[in-house]
């Protein structure tokens, strides 16, 4: 009967549409440790992206192509200019950034949509030491220079393979991404 309900109108077994949760087998590794309280707990997994900017990844996932990291900035200014191929949700954690192209501000404990095309310049003010905010991005990020012409391009796989080569370089060795990886 796990796998079914009971039809209120005739008292019979139907199919459930969900099974309960004390149903559901988790597989090894599927439930993350909690990543967001301890996200300054070990310095070392934050994967550098530039000077001042890196990130933590949660959880790559590479079957259906989205990603879930946190955005450290530790330095104020234009961050850069972009635009999505698909939609991403932002959860603001500490400090505060925006778009110059918006007017308003995204600040801890906000939220903010950003649509897939829309071009934008994220810009951490000076009075901010640090900013951590927490992306879920479906699909890539395309790095525009002054022109609008594509200078660069990321994306899960990416992602995947700077985490690879930082784990490595710091000794966790290059299979320790496969613990954010779907």
């Amino acid at each position: 009967m796990r796998d079914q309900v009971i039809n209120r109108n005739n008292g019979k077994p139907e199919p459930a549409a969900f099974a309960h949760p004390r149903h559901f087998h988790i597989a090894n590794g599927l439930v993350l440790p909690n990543m967001i309280s301890g996200m300054e707990d070990d310095d070392h997994l934050w994967v550098p992206q530039s000077e001042g900017v890196s990130f933590k990844p949660i959880m790559l996932h590479a079957t259906q192509g989205y990603f879930i990291n946190l955005l450290r900035v530790r330095r104020s200014g234009v961050l850069s200019v972009h635009h999505h191929t698909g939609p991403v949700h932002a959860f603001p954690l500490k400090g505060r950034w925006y778009y110059l192209e918006h007017d308003w501000v995204a600040e801890a404990g906000g939220y903010a949509f950003e649509p897939p095309g829309e071009i934008h310049t994220l810009f951490v003010p000076e009075d901010v030491t640090e900013m951590i905010t927490l992306f879920h991005a479906t699909g890539g990020y395309v790095y525009l220079n002054d022109q609008g012409t594509a200078i660069g391009y990321e994306d899960v796989f990416t992602k995947i393979e700077s985490c690879r080569a930082h784990y490595e370089r710091i000794g966790l060795g290059a299979d320790y991404v496969n613990r954010f990886v779907r």
